[in-house]
This record gives C-alpha cells, structure tokens and sequence, in this order.
C-alpha cells in the first residue's frame, strides 16, 4: 500500500507525529508551572464529615525561663487552637505543653500544626509568629546547629556571623525568603513558605561550615531580580549567579622527612645472619684466639690512626697561608708616542713642598691664620687670668691659718705644674710669631703670689 506524500517529499503520517509531540510537550510544560496568584483551596468540613475514628496526640517540655511568658499568652494558645477543634493544655509542674484531637476536630493535619506550634513557642519564638503556622501556606523548620561544630569558641563565632551586627544578617535573610528566623541556643526555628525554609536552611548549614553568609545572601538577591523577568523564568540562571571559589591561605604544614613506603610484599623479609655465620663465611671462625685478639688490635690502631690524622688536619688549617692574588705583570714596553716634561713635574713637585693638605690660596691661608693666632692669644689671657683670680681667693682662704709643709709644698706642686704648661703652651712651634713681654710676665706673675701667700700667709 503506497503511502501519500506532500511536495517537500515528507508523508503525513510524520508530520502528524510531530504534532503530536509539540502538544504534548506543550501540555507537560503548562501542567509543570504554577499559575500566580494560585492558591490551595482549603480544607473544609464537607471535605471530611464523619471526623477522626481515634485521639492523637503530641507533648513537648519548655524550659523554666519561658513559664512567665507562656502563662500570659496561654488563653490566646488555646483559643487559636480551638478554632480548628484542638484542646491544649499545660503543665507547671512537668514543664510541659499537651494537644490533642477532639471530636469535632475534622482535619487531620490540625494536630500537625498544634504540634508545630508547641515546639516554636518553646523555643522562645514569640506567639504573635507561631500562630501563622496554623496557615495552610505556612511551615516551619527547626535547624539543630548544635553537633555541626566541635570547638565551642567556633561554634558560637559562626552563630553570631549569621545573626550579623545589630541582627543586620539574619534581617536580610529574613527579607529575601519571606521567612521568620530566630536563633536560640542549639537550634535555629525558621518560619515560612516552603521555599523560603529550603534557602533558610541552606544558608545556615553553610554557615556552620565556615562559609560567610554574604555570599548566599548575594545569589538570593540575583535569583530575586531574575524572578521578575518573566522571559527568564524557565532559562536556567547557571550563567548569571556568582561562583565563589574556596581559597586555602594558609599552606598545610609538611613533615620535614617523608616516610617512603615500601612496596608490600606477601613474603617476609629475610633472617639476618648471626656472628657465627658471618665468621664462617670470612673463615674468622677457624683461627684461634690469639690470632682473632690481634686482629682486633691492629683493626682498633688503624681507627685511632685516622682519628690522630683528622685532628692533626683541623688543627694545622688555622697555619696554612691563605692564596695571594697574582700580582699584575708590569709591562716593560714603554711609551714611545708621547714624551714626559720633567721641568713641568719639577715645579708641581715645588709647589707641592710648599703647600700643606688642605690649604687655601695665598692671601686668604695668611688671613685665616692671623685671626687664629690672635684668638688663641685672647684663650691664653683668659685663662692665665682666670688662674690668677683662683690662686688668690684659695690663698687668700689659707691667710690666719697654719699648714702643715707637706700640704704647702703640694700647692706649690700644683700651681707651678699649671704655669709650666701655660709656657709651654706659649712657646710651643705651632705660633709662628715670637712672643712678646706680657706672655712672658703673666706666667710669672701667679707663681710669685703664690710663694709669698704660702710663706708669709701674714
């Protein structure tokens, strides 16, 4: 049976196939996506008429510090829960919260809920939160934290890096997932739609693993963009998110040596030899024991001789000269092209006599050294003036007193040791200029006082 055919050559049979899978396709796509603003139609008591055939119930404790504050909003507890036909109750003296199903209680995930909220009210989230769980389109999520970090110190570092300073981290969080998220103690309650508990719980797991928060935070407010377009809606958004990449900075430390291990080997390694063996296979065994001592003798002089020739060595190193550098060859070929002026080095050598290091041209070396002469003039006069004025006020101090001659004659010592070298000063070779009669009288003037005071103190 021949089948018929268009003018591009294709049959009918194929294009209605691919119809076919366009549709379906098509249908698979639109079943998959959510309409907005589409909500679960809730949950009636037509929907469930006879009720529950048995009693359910849950407990949960609380720790004493939230008794004042459970005994105040207790009432609002229990009227909530009455509107979905649950009756709680609470204990004092355990320390604990009870629901259970009535009757007239014809849904069966309200205890669920109940059982939901007893948990977040005793894990300090406040009532005016709880009670939203009992909202067909609310869940919660209790994230343990505790057992995720060994150290204490870490653990309560990477607690607060996802509180954030002034609560700043977990108000952004809560922002981005429309969640309510409290952190208590060892466990972190959060509060949501689903899909926000699945970001909230991502977030914190990755915190306690040492990753900062900041980075989720910043995918979230990309992803968060990205919803708005509805173009990008069913484009996978792999190519617009950020990937942070772990870096290690601190290098592992590596062992100094290395073990290498050997290749294993089902047979066990072989029995070393005995002594006896060993002199067996030298022929040691045989000899006596004369021959085998002086064996050992000779064996031990041969070690003590290279000991003697080591240290002979180190101590003969600090007395071997070190190697000279090779002197460079002068070279005897002379200069044939250009001829020396002996005069013109004559006259350098000349000027050279004359002139001292250091010294300046003519006229200014000549006034420079009379101003020097005469400010070393003015330093002599003072100070032999200033010795004058001390030799009479010490002498002058001695005047009406006796002293003994050993104490005169070291006086006379001093004072006389001083004008000797004020002379020598005078006429030492440095001052050119002859000196004159007052260089002469000053030095003389102070020994005659002194003289005169020590024996005629009267």
């Amino acid at each position: 049976m021949a089948s018929s055919t268009t003018g591009d050559g294709v049959t009918q049979a194929q294009t209605a196939k691919k119809l076919k899978k366009t549709t379906n396709e098509v249908n698979e796509s639109e079943l998959l996506t959510v309409p907005d603003g589409w909500k679960e139609p809730s949950f009636t008591r037509e929907d469930n008429l006879h009720g529950l055939l048995e009693e359910s119930s849950f407990a949960t404790l609380f720790p004493k510090y939230r008794e004042a504050y459970l005994k105040e909003c207790w009432p609002l507890v229990e009227k909530a829960l009455a509107d979905v036909h649950i009756k709680a109750t609470m204990d004092l003296i355990e320390g604990s919260m009870t629901v259970r199903t009535t009757r007239k209680t014809f849904d069966p995930y309200a205890i669920i809920r109940a059982r939901d909220l007893i948990k977040l009210l005793a894990r300090s989230v406040p009532f005016e939160q709880a009670v939203r769980i009992l909202q067909d389109d609310i869940a919660c999520d209790i994230i343990k934290i505790g057992t995720l970090v060994r150290n204490k110190e870490r653990f309560v570092k990477r607690r607060q890096r996802l509180i954030g300073p002034k609560g700043s981290t977990l108000k952004a969080l809560e922002l981005l997932t429309n969640c309510y998220v409290m952190v208590q103690g060892n466990t972190v309650s959060a509060l949501g739609s689903f899909s926000g508990l699945k970001e909230v719980r991502k977030v914190v797991m990755d915190t306690m693993k040492n990753i900062h928060p900041i980075y989720n935070i910043k995918t979230l407010m990309i992803k968060r963009e990205l919803a708005k377009d509805p173009e990008l809606r069913t484009q996978n958004w792999e190519r617009f998110l950020p990937k942070f990449r772990r870096k290690n900075l601190a290098k592992r430390r590596e062992p100094k040596k290395k073990a290498v291990k050997k290749e294993y080997t089902p047979f066990p390694p072989s029995q070393p030899e005995s002594k006896v063996d060993q002199e067996l296979a030298t022929g040691e065994f045989f000899l006596r024991e004369s021959v085998k001592k002086r064996k050992k003798m000779e064996a031990i002089k041969v070690k003590q001789a290279e000991v003697l020739s080591k240290k002979k060595e180190e101590r003969n190193k600090h007395f071997i000269p070190p190697k000279e550098k090779p002197l460079m060859k002068k070279s005897t070929e002379g200069p044939t092209e250009s001829k020396l002026d002996i005069e013109a080095i004559k006259m350098k050598v000349k000027r050279a006599k004359t002139k001292k290091l250091g010294a300046l041209p003519g006229e200014r070396c000549s006034s420079q050294q009379q101003q020097q002469q005469q400010q070393q003039e003015q330093k002599e006069k003072q100070r032999l003036s200033t010795a004058c004025l001390l030799l009479q006020k010490e002498t002058g101090m001695v005047r009406g007193r006796t002293l003994e001659g050993s104490r005169r004659m070291k006086m006379i010592r001093h004072f006389v040791g001083k004008i000797s070298a004020s002379v020598f000063r005078l006429f030492s070779p440095r001052n050119q200029s002859p000196p004159c009669l007052l260089h002469v009288f000053f030095p003389l003037y102070p020994m005659l006082c002194s003289v005169i005071y020590v024996f005629f103190p009267s």
